[in-house]
Formats: structure tokens, C-alpha cells, sequence
């Protein structure tokens, strides 16, 4: 946090959440949007000696992640739709071979056969979800291609840290079971922002 970040201490419920994914645990976390979810599993990421998989469904994003990472000195590529196949293979083969510490890619790369075919090679540490409630049928954005991460968890011996920014009891146990959670580890942040007040008139 210190050397990458400057950070000297933690957000709510951020350090239990780096603690449960770096002892290996399954864990999801609830956090609101600003709560710094990405740090959550960056950290232990650096931390371990493997390659972090985060899926994530927003290119934005993963692209903003994979640019602010390179630019700490922390070495990331991203996959994502516009990409030709050998810019993916090319992607795949430094993340296999080179020292990537964080590889980023869309729930629908999951199952095409250029991934599939890098799996046995990948030194994978961790497998991280982000907008974690697309895998429920009861989430507000479903989409099936998050189905597939389950059958990833049967190839990969690594923990799962799953992260969204609003779950019912109901998506957040959807979401556990359809990720294979070996314990149902839930840690749910609060809400109150100090910095923010609300006025109803």
C-alpha cells in the first residue's frame, strides 16, 4: 500500500478483505462505488508470486486499471473486443511467460478456445470478479457469460475474490454459489461517506 500507493492506512473494511483473499479464502466483497474495491485485490496480488485474473465486463475500466497499474511500475495487459488474434495471443503469451502480474479480461473471452488453450500455463494466484452481481439471475444486469467462471474454478486452483457494488442477501448467495465458494465468506462495507450529506425537504 505504502511503496505502490502511498497509503498509510486502509478504508473500511478494505484491510479484512485484502487479509481473507491473501490467506487464500473465497470472499465477497459489497462495497460502495468509490470505496476502492480495486486495492482490495491489487494488493494481494502483488503480494502473491502468480498472475491475477480480473474479469470484468466494462473496457473502460479494465483499460483505466491496466494504464494506472503500468503507470505505479506494476506490470498488467488487458483483453478486450477490438483486439486482433495475435494482439490476444500476444497478450496470453506475456502473461504465461513474462513477469505480467495482472492479466484483465471481458466474462466472454472466458470460453473462447485461445484462452482455454493458455490455461494449463498460466500460474494463476487469484481470480478476481468485479461487477460480481452480473453472474445473478436476481442481479439488475445478468449476463450468462459470467456462468463460465464457475467452470474456470474446476481448471484453476486459486481463490476467488468477487466484488460488486450492491447485492440483496439473495444475488450475494447466488453469487457465492455460482462462483463455488468452498466457505461463504460475505463482508459488506458501509455506505456512510463522511464527506457526504443528505437533506430531504
Amino acid at each position: 500500500m505504502k511503496e505502490y500507493w502511498g497509503y498509510d492506512g486502509f478504508r473500511p473494511m478494505q484491510e479484512e478483505i485484502i487479509n481473507a483473499a491473501a490467506e487464500g479464502k473465497d470472499v465477497l466483497a459489497i462495497m460502495p462505488t468509490g470505496g476502492g474495491k480495486s486495492i482490495c485485490f491489487q494488493v494481494p496480488g502483488l503480494m502473491s508470486e502468480g498472475l491475477t485474473i480480473v474479469v470484468t465486463p466494462l473496457i473502460a475500466l479494465m483499460k483505466d486499471q491496466v494504464q494506472n497499474l503500468c503507470d505505479r511500475g506494476i506490470k498488467a495487459v488487458a483483453i478486450h473486443a477490438g483486439m486482433t488474434r495475435h494482439e490476444v495471443d500476444l497478450a496470453l503469451n506475456h502473461a504465461a511467460y513474462g513477469d505480467i502480474k495482472f492479466l484483465y479480461l471481458s466474462p466472454e473471452r472466458l470460453g473462447t478456445r485461445l484462452f482455454q488453450s493458455y490455461l494449463d500455463i498460466l500460474n494463476v494466484s487469484h481470480l478476481v470478479i468485479d461487477e460480481a452481481h452480473c453472474i445473478s439471475q436476481w442481479g439488475y444486469d445478468f449476463r450468462p457469460d459470467y456462468l463460465r467462471i464457475g467452470e474456470l474454478r474446476e481448471v484453476l486452483d486459486a481463490p476467488v475474490t468477487a466484488l460488486t457494488a450492491t447485492a440483496t442477501e439473495t444475488v450475494a448467495q447466488d453469487i457465492m454459489d455460482k462462483l463455488c465458494f468452498k466457505d461463504k465468506l460475505l463482508l459488506r462495507s458501509g455506505f456512510e461517506r463522511p464527506n457526504l450529506s443528505y437533506i430531504v425537504r
